[in-house]
């Protein structure tokens, strides 16, 4: 900051006006797009998340599918060791050897009642995912035409302002170039500790914008001489009298009647 030229104090009061006249509008702009950008970005992060659900489920039930196909597969197998040890059965020499083979014979069985009853559960977890995945679609497809809407609102706004806010942004920085660091972190601790942004106000009525805090009427000479940077005790903003206020708000509304 040290190529800043050395301003005088109405020279300071006239900028920082100037600034804050800018940064407002650039507020409305932004206060205009309300809540929209994050509501987009919002419903994008829920339409992802849907999606990723929707890819799993349909994941599950094609894993599900599989395993039912090798739980059949199994069953056959086991029907085919059934007809071996059964056959087997018929050519055995003695009790031992046939009470062996009809304890294989009742394992096999015993192994197709699991693998049915494990299928008969599988296919009850794809009935239930299934409406699982009916209900995820219709969510996902709601989402995605919601977030379409929010997506083409947010756009119509951005075409209409984003031309006017990168001017005057540009402009924005124009003036802070002009103001010297220390006041300008003062203006900017201000301006984010008050609701409506305004770190530098107007006298009117003999209070400063946006107060009922009447202002005495020597502290209102002393601005209006413009001699030094005076704050408002209550709220601490930046001061400036009503003539400048005026004549500095003629001259940023001729730079906003450009665009």
């Amino acid at each position: 900051m040290a190529n800043i030229k050395e301003l005088s104090v109405e020279e300071k009061l006239r900028a920082l006006y100037d600034l804050q006249l800018i940064d407002s509008r650039i507020d409305e702009i932004r206060n205009v797009r309300g809540e929209l950008p994050l509501e987009v970005e919002d419903l994008e992060d829920e339409v992802a998340g849907l999606s990723t659900r929707l890819d799993k489920l349909k994941g599950d039930l094609d894993t599900i599918e599989e395993q039912i196909k090798e739980k059949k597969n199994a069953i056959e197998g086991h029907k085919e060791s059934i007809k071996k040890y059964s056959n087997q059965q018929k050519e055995v020499r003695n009790n031992r050897e046939f009470n062996a083979l009809t304890k294989e014979v009742e394992f096999q069985e015993l192994e197709i009642q699991l693998a049915e009853k494990h299928i008969k559960e599988m296919k009850a977890s794809i009935e239930h995912k299934k409406v699982v995945l009916g209900e995820t679609k219709e969510k996902l497809d709601a989402k995605q035409n919601h977030l379409k809407h929010k997506k083409a609102e947010l756009s119509a706004i951005m075409s209409e302002t984003e031309k006017e806010e990168n001017f005057l942004s540009g402009k924005s920085d124009e003036f802070r170039g002009q103001i010297e660091e220390r006041l300008l972190g003062a203006y900017d601790r201000i301006r984010t500790s008050v609701r409506n942004g305004l770190a530098v106000v107007s006298i009117e009525r003999g209070a400063s914008a946006g107060s009922f805090f009447t202002i005495p009427p020597q502290t209102q000479m002393e601005i209006a001489s413009r001699k030094k940077i005076i704050t408002d005790e209550h709220s601490g903003r930046i001061l400036v009298d009503s003539a400048l206020a005026d004549e500095e708000k003629d001259k940023i509304q001729q730079l906003f009647a450009k665009l």
